[in-house]
């Protein structure tokens, strides 16, 4: 038996960072979009008891240290399962982007290996346990377009976004979201705009509104760190509602059309950027 799961990118459209937490993690308010962009899982039986793990990524790491095999063993010992497991990783989105990518492989592998191991459907149990894994991971379980605070894993979900086509482009580098959250002056960020005007731009699908509205409280501390993640904001900026999503430092450029988000992306590709075309997808199941 085998079973195969998508695991979607996300970008935030809306990143305020409003305070420091005594579990130092940061209190948050953002909305959080998936995107088609995935990597895929693929989940076997095994007669023993071993979780196996690979990865097309020979750069990743294989055990504690990546959120897969974390997801795995976190999800055995919450249901003291005996049973064994293959995981293969598909890898697609890059890594240390702001597209959480390792948030949604856990999220994938929790949905997956539940199937797999034919465990009761109890989605609050995941949800905890998914928020143990990281912030992201709880949305990432979900998709589609939602409002989260707490750390980011207190889900509230929106309508679906208006469709668009989303250019991605990324310099070649990581960025490290403890070191963007640390280098962060919340004095700085301290006034932000209003969360709610996103949401009834999404909900009324007003894309001038939408364009306006987007924030990211860490594109000050990335910036200072990487001028060059700035730079090509304000660049792609000249083409449309443009955005450093999470930490960074991918940067990404919402697009209605489509021809013209084949032009871009086919410019970035020429100049030697990372790019990837890609679009939102509003969650939900899908054929695998």
């Amino acid at each position: 038996m085998k079973i195969i799961e998508r695991a979607h990118a996300k970008i935030n459209l809306f990143l305020a960072v409003l305070a420091r937490r005594p579990d130092d993690y940061h209190e948050v308010l953002t909305v959080l979009q998936s995107l088609k962009l995935h990597d895929t899982l693929q989940f076997s039986a095994r007669a023993d008891d071993r979780i196996l793990f690979s990865c097309s990524d020979p750069e990743l790491p294989l055990g504690p240290d990546n959120l897969v095999w974390r997801a795995a063993e976190l999800l055995r010992r919450h249901y003291k399962i005996s049973s064994g497991a293959e995981v293969l990783l598909e890898k697609n989105i890059p890594v240390a982007a702001g597209l959480g990518g390792g948030s949604s492989d856990a999220a994938a592998t929790l949905r997956g290996l539940s199937r797999l191991w034919q465990l009761p459907a109890e989605n609050e149990v995941l949800y905890s346990l998914a928020a143990s894994l990281g912030a992201d991971v709880p949305f990432c379980l979900q998709g589609g377009t939602a409002l989260g605070s707490g750390r980011g894993d207190v889900l509230a979900a929106l309508p679906a976004c208006p469709h668009y086509y989303v250019l991605l482009i990324n310099p070649g580098f990581a960025v490290s979201t403890a070191k963007a959250y640390e280098q962060l002056n919340l004095e700085e960020v301290r006034r932000y705009p209003e969360a709610d005007r996103l949401c009834r731009a999404i909900g009324a699908g007003d894309r001038e509104l939408i364009g306006r509205s987007l924030y990211n409280a860490l594109e000050t501390s990335t910036f200072r760190l990487f001028p060059e993640v700035g730079k090509l904001k304000q660049k792609l900026a000249c083409s449309g509602p443009a955005l450093m999503s999470g930490s960074g430092p991918t940067v990404f450029l919402l697009l209605e059309e489509k021809k013209t988000a084949l032009e871009l992306a086919g410019a970035a590709g020429g100049q030697g950027l990372r790019a990837w075309l890609t679009e939102t997808w509003s969650g939900g199941v899908e054929d695998v």
